[in-house]
């Protein structure tokens, strides 16, 4: 069932349990993530780089076929839009949910440029995520860690001026593995939930953070839990477990990859309280 990013974020929200939105790559990757969300009855963003596939279109047209045919709810989320360009590729692409990334961008900026990227997705249907506050690399983690994180006041100032669905906040995560072990500022979360009102809030940079540091999270009032290296990683030991055996069944190399790619993506759905929040219309 394909359905809007926002309508999956505010079930969340009103009945407090997290959402995995994990980044695909692949037909492979696209139909593993599809699986855990039937198997555990549970609704799924599914995230897609810009950058991911060379047609584009094409891509989001098959993940559209084969959310539509599935029983649970599937939005399809344009992870960090950063250019006119991303963004225009991604709503002639069929994407559900559109996230416009200027979080390098001064605050103004921000909001001038995310604000026209809501005036041209909400007539169409489609939801859109924003970013306050930037969200570094995890290899840069010395300083990405601690500078550029989310100002609460200025978290609920930017909600009303551009009317977004969902913001993205930095609360101490970062892209990638880590370099050192993350911080998360708890106490800046709830200050931003308690400014942000009923609108549902995103954390980038899920991987390496740490199930209870995660849990907490989600808890705290996070409804949208971004991963892919952590989805990668595990796929990559379960495949180099599988290649051990010299013997192997060369049939076999992909379906290994995506049985550790499945059973991280199923752990974290049980994580976040997301099993069996699926939906009938």
């Amino acid at each position: 069932m394909l359905v809007s990013m926002a309508e999956i974020l505010n079930r969340a929200r009103n009945e407090n349990y997290g959402v995995t939105a994990p980044n695909v790559q692949s037909e492979d990757t696209v139909r593993a993530v599809i699986a855990v969300a039937e198997e555990l009855n549970a609704p799924m963003i599914i995230n897609v780089n810009a950058f991911i596939h060379p047609d584009l279109p094409w891509f989001v047209h098959m993940i559209r076929e084969l959310a539509e045919k599935s029983p649970v709810p599937i939005a399809i989320n344009l992870d960090h839009g950063r250019t006119f360009d991303d963004i225009m590729l991604g709503i002639r692409s069929g994407f559900t949910s559109i996230m416009v990334d200027r979080s390098n961008m001064p605050f103004e900026d921000n909001v001038r440029e995310t604000k026209e990227v809501v005036r041209m997705c909400k007539p169409l249907g489609i939801s859109v995520e924003a970013e306050l506050g930037h969200v570094g690399q995890g290899q840069n983690y010395d300083v990405d860690g601690k500078k550029n994180l989310t100002d609460p006041e200025e978290a609920a100032r930017f909600i009303k001026e551009t009317g977004v669905d969902c913001l993205a906040v930095a609360i101490g995560t970062a892209h990638g593995r880590y370099k050192g072990d993350p911080y998360i500022d708890f106490d800046r979360l709830a200050a931003i939930v308690k400014a942000c009102g009923d609108t549902p809030l995103v954390l980038h940079g899920g991987s390496g953070t740490g199930d209870e540091n995660l849990a907490r999270a989600v808890r705290s009032g996070i409804q949208k839990v971004n991963l892919a290296t952590d989805l990668v990683v595990s796929g990559k030991e379960e495949l180099e477990e599988f290649i051990k055996n010299p013997n192997f069944d060369k049939w076999q190399l992909i379906p290994s990859f995506i049985r550790g790619y499945k059973n991280k993506l199923a752990h974290y759905v049980r994580l976040f309280g997301q099993e069996n929040k699926a939906w009938i219309r």
